[in-house]
């Protein structure tokens, strides 16, 4: 019933799900970028599945290795960010934050 690629289709697009629904729910700086983590670890499960079922398994491990450095790299600069944001400012509500103009 449940063979292999079900399971793994059902986990990417869990982790979309929740990805998705965290990065519209919350308004936290940090959780914003946690979402974003979540995000991308889908995406990274989505390449590694294709390149399963098409036969090219070194390619989507290559790209899935490229991804996640870059997503490592994103990651430590956003929450760097919101550090000095939360040091100048006070706060990491985005709401907050749009408000001030100038």
């Amino acid at each position: 019933m449940f063979n292999e690629m079900n399971v793994l289709m059902l986990g990417i697009l869990g982790l979309f799900a929740v990805g998705l629904y965290a990065l519209l729910a919350v308004r936290n700086l940090i959780k914003i970028v946690v979402a974003l983590q979540i995000l991308v670890k889908g995406a990274i499960m989505a390449f590694i599945l294709a390149g399963k079922i098409n036969g090219h398994m070194q390619t989507a491990q290559s790209v899935a290795l490229t991804v996640i450095v870059a997503d490592t790299m994103v990651a430590v600069i956003g929450l760097a960010l919101a550090v000095q944001v939360k040091r100048r400012l006070g706060t990491l509500d985005v709401n907050e934050l749009t408000s001030l103009r100038g």
